[in-house]
């Protein structure tokens, strides 16, 4: 399975929306802790797909997509922080593979890819939160990511239940 990595414009945002859908809710279901709560359907992330899109199209999110024969099957997102003393900040976001492209180093490469675009955009430190215990949380480190520390009960699994928040970051560029 040959993957290929993309940096998406709003426009083209708006065309992976379907597949971004299906990715998210993929994820969800299989426990990933992400904003969302089950019963999670595609459907249901089909307004949150339209919101970065359009903070793509506003430069304000870098938005990768994964690709296998055409299809959307993983995502990452990189958060451009606004505020005017974070000039140099970006959130990493969305780290997203669906569950039958798992295994082909495609988070890595989503990884890799909007950390170089964050680092063209003049960003030199990435930060992100991930779920304390899950799958996600042992990629990380493997990726050059330095772990900061936990926040205990900082927001719920998709099934419900407190779950504990592991802060990363990374110097890029």
């Amino acid at each position: 399975m040959t993957a290929t990595i993309r940096i998406l414009d709003g426009q083209q945002a708006r065309a992976a929306i379907p597949d971004l859908c299906e990715v998210l809710s993929d994820c969800v279901n299989g426990g990933a802790s992400v904003g969302f709560m089950l019963p999670f359907e595609p459907q249901g992330a089909v307004d949150y797909w339209h919101e970065i899109a359009d903070a793509v199209e506003g430069g304000g999110i870098i938005l990768a997509v994964a690709e296998v024969e055409g299809r959307v099957v993983g995502t990452a997102q990189i958060g451009l922080a606004s505020k005017p003393n974070q000039p140099h900040r970006g959130d990493l976001m969305k780290l997203l593979v669906h569950r039958s492209a798992r295994g082909l180093g495609l988070s890595r490469r989503l990884a890799e890819a909007v950390e170089t675009e964050a680092a063209h955009r003049g960003r030199t430190l990435l930060v992100l939160d991930t779920a304390t215990g899950s799958d996600a949380e042992a990629i990380y480190p493997r990726l050059g990511w330095h772990r900061v520390g936990v926040i205990p009960d900082y927001a719920l699994w998709p099934e419900g239940g407190f779950c504990d928040t592991t802060f990363f970051y990374k110097r890029i560029g």
